[in-house]
């Protein structure tokens, strides 16, 4: 298998941590048409849950590969590049979704 970039790398990391969080934006806009009204104390505390849930598996995503890199291979410079990479990756994400907000969803 040949080798992946560190930029491509970091790009599917901001991809698949885009495309979660559009998964658990839907969960939020239709949660209570699909679950109901919770009048109890339980509809904060599973969204509470969901959001610690969520945290992790964004951590796992985002830091998983550069750990590996910094705590396996012993490779620090590279596991900093692919964090650097990524989180420009997401700035970038953001940028293009804030845009296509403010231009086309007035």
């Amino acid at each position: 298998m040949k080798k992946l970039s560190l930029p491509f790398i970091a790009f599917l990391q901001a991809s698949g941590i885009t495309f979660y969080c559009f998964i658990i934006s839907n969960v939020f806009l239709n949660g209570s048409k699909w679950f109901g009204p919770m009048p109890t104390f339980l509809g904060p505390a599973l969204f509470l849950m969901l959001f610690v849930v969520s945290a992790i598996i964004c951590t796992l995503i985002f830091g998983g590969y550069a750990f590996l890199l910094f705590w396996e291979h012993k490779n620090t410079k590279s596991a900093i590049k692919l964090i650097g990479y990524t989180t420009g990756w997401l700035g970038l994400f953001t940028l293009v979704l804030i845009t296509f907000l403010t231009l086309f969803l007035k």
